[in-house]
């Protein structure tokens, strides 16, 4: 069972799972995420497998859905409909934290580590195209540019 300690880091963020999908016989994943202020944060995607929802715990993370603005504070929260371009910053001056749960567990553990491997074995920005196909391997689809 994922502890505390279990920790994966992306770049700056740091991610954390609660549940995972064999926890769940294949029905949610569950994962924690830090953003620290002006954190590079994941490129504008979609997914078609599966819905994300985000629940605010501690500061406050800015999400674009579909084009629009939203604040994800403590208590908030918002469900991403499969297919809808999303992206995240956290613009405040401390650390956000929200929960995603991803329903069904088709996203996990593999992709969060797969593309911390990736960011950090670059010496400068990583290769798009590697990036990209990374995402499409594990469901997500990068927005156009």
């Amino acid at each position: 069972m994922p502890t505390q300690t279990d920790t994966i880091t992306i770049g700056a963020l740091s991610v954390r799972f609660r549940v995972e999908g064999e926890q769940s016989n294949g029905t949610a994943v569950v994962h924690e995420c830090d953003v620290p202020s002006g954190a590079r944060t994941p490129a504008p995607h979609s997914h078609d497998g599966f819905e994300e929802t985000i629940y605010g715990l501690r500061g406050v993370s800015t999400w674009t859905i579909a084009g629009e603005t939203v604040e994800i504070g403590p208590g908030d929260c918002v469900c991403i409909p499969r297919g809808v371009v999303h992206a995240f910053d956290n613009h405040a001056e401390e650390t956000a934290t929200f929960l995603a749960i991803i329903t069904p567990a088709v996203l996990g553990r593999a992709y969060f580590e797969e593309i911390g491997a990736l960011l950090a074995s670059s010496a400068g920005p990583p290769d798009p195209a590697a990036v990209a196909e990374l995402m499409r391997r594990h469901g997500l689809t990068p927005a156009a540019a």
